[in-house]
Parts: C-alpha cells; structure tokens; sequence
C-alpha cells in the first residue's frame, strides 16, 4: 500500500527520537543467512546501513560467508564436514576460507556498500591483529583449525570509523599458539567485537523471527528476554540447537557491557530500521 505524504512525513518523525538516541553510537550487525544470498534482502539491508551511517550512527558490519565457501570446495572436489554445527577446517580447507571470506565476500559486500552510496572499507581479523585465537579443542573435540577467540584489538576499527568508513569484518584470526590463521565463528566474533567497541547494541541477522516458545508458531515470539530466563528455556528446550550458540553470544555482549543485542529475521525487508528505527520492535531482545 502506497503511504500518502503525511504518512511518509509520520515515519520520518517517529524515527527521529531513535536518530537522536543511537547518534554517534556504535551498532554491531552480524550479516548472514537469506539476507544475504537474496538480491531482494540484500538490497534491503545495504540500504538499512547505509541510511544509519548517513543520520550519524556508526555501523559495524560482520560477515560469514558459509554458502561461498562451500560453493568453492564442491569445485575443487572438497566435501564440507561439519562438527557440532561448525565447519571442520583442515589445511586446504583454511585456504578456500581465508580465500573467499577475506576475499571474495568482504570485497563484494564493500562493493555494494559503496555503489549504495556509503563508504565502505574492508578488513579481516588478521588486519592490525584485530582478532587472536587459539585452536579450539573443547571436550577433546578435534575442529581442526576453527579458533577461539582470546582478544580483540580494536584500534583498526575504531580508526575506520573516525575516518567516516563502514568496516567490513571477515572473521579470520590469527593464531596465537601457532602460526596459521584460524576460522572464527561469525555469531561469536561478533559478540567479541561488540564488546571491545562499547557497542549501544549487537544485532544478529538470522533466518527465523526470533526466539519462538514453540519452534512450529511464530505466534509464540519470545519479544524481549532477560538474562535470568535462559537456563530455564535451556532446560525445557525452548533455547536448543543452532538458536543456542546464538543466545550464548548475546549473553556474551550484554554482560561484556554491550546494551542491547538483538535476534532479528533477516528475511524481512529492512528489518534492521524497523528495530532500530520505530515503536514497533521486531525479533527477540535480549538484555
């Protein structure tokens, strides 16, 4: 439906009091999913950080970059393995990694930031020695070479940002108990670099509405969650698979001193505005 121009007005003013609040504030998005392999989606979130930038809000971008990296072991006859939902990472498969997240990601997603209108720049965690990581090896799992994250040093970031850039985060790291770069799970290095900005709010683009009390209703949208209910969500299971390690990294943010973070459905159009910049609040808080 198309607004009349005292509709369009309308928005505008309901969007000023969250301009004033979040100016010169960082924001945090972790870029993945259906919003970022649809052109449609795609579009709508450029444009989204784009428009933040332009009123004054500093964004961070963070990016993964999964169905490329798979895209390109399967034309080297490489199949993609994974362990407890995270890519199982040998050598070659390092390569293709650093290759295409550092690379051919990061670069396209400057690319179209910049064709927008922004001023984008990118960087990866090897950058400045932005991200440092150890070898993961929890409950005597072998990953093979997926990181964790021990430190974040965020001058090249903050540096960016001073300069008027939107950085562009891929999130390879450098090994600090060996000499090799590691795979860095986006999710968490988001929550990493959150809290070593002083981020106002960490969002996280996903591909389901939020935290849902029963997985088959989107009706059951949990809208805003307190740090107390997660280990009761997590023992009925209402917190479980791949929505765990999500809310672990919000959990993470916010008790790092991030204010808000957020678990939003990228599959809608400008879902990042319409949290940040309207009454209405979609997704699930948490904080």
């Amino acid at each position: 439906m198309e607004l009349s121009h005292c509709g369009r007005a309308q928005v505008l003013v309901e969007a000023l009091p969250y301009i004033q609040r979040y100016n010169g504030k960082t924001v945090v998005v972790k870029y993945g999913g259906n919003a970022m392999i649809s052109e449609e989606l795609r579009r709508a979130v450029i444009s989204d950080i784009v428009l933040l930038r332009l009123v004054g809000i500093n964004v961070v971008v963070v990016h993964g970059g999964g169905p490329e990296i798979n895209e390109l072991l399967k034309k080297t006859g490489k199949e993609s393995r994974f362990v407890n939902g995270l890519r199982y990472t040998d050598e070659e498969t390092m390569e293709a990694v650093q290759m295409v997240l550092c690379g051919k990601v990061n670069k396209n997603l400057v690319a179209t930031l910049n064709r927008a209108g922004g001023s984008a720049v990118g960087l990866c965690g090897l950058d400045g020695g932005m991200l440092k990581a150890v070898r993961r090896r929890a409950e005597g799992v072998d990953y093979g070479l997926v990181g964790d994250i021990t430190a974040v040093e965020p001058k090249v970031i903050l540096d960016a940002i001073r300069d008027g850039f939107i950085p562009v985060i891929s999130t390879v790291a450098q090994g600090t108990d060996a000499e090799t770069s590691y795979n860095v799970n986006a999710d968490t290095a988001a929550a990493k670099i959150a809290i070593a900005l002083g981020a106002e709010k960490l969002i996280l683009l996903t591909d389901t509405p939020g935290l849902l009390r029963d997985k088959d209703d989107e009706s059951t949208l949990i809208s805003r969650l307190h740090l107390s209910e997660i280990p009761a969500l997590v023992e009925d299971a209402v917190i479980s698979g791949g929505m765990i390690p999500k809310v672990e990294c919000c959990v993470d943010a916010v008790r790092g001193g991030v204010q808000r973070t957020h678990i939003l459905d990228g599959r809608i159009p400008h879902s990042i505005l319409i949290e940040l910049l309207s009454q209405a609040g979609i997704g699930t808080m948490i904080g």
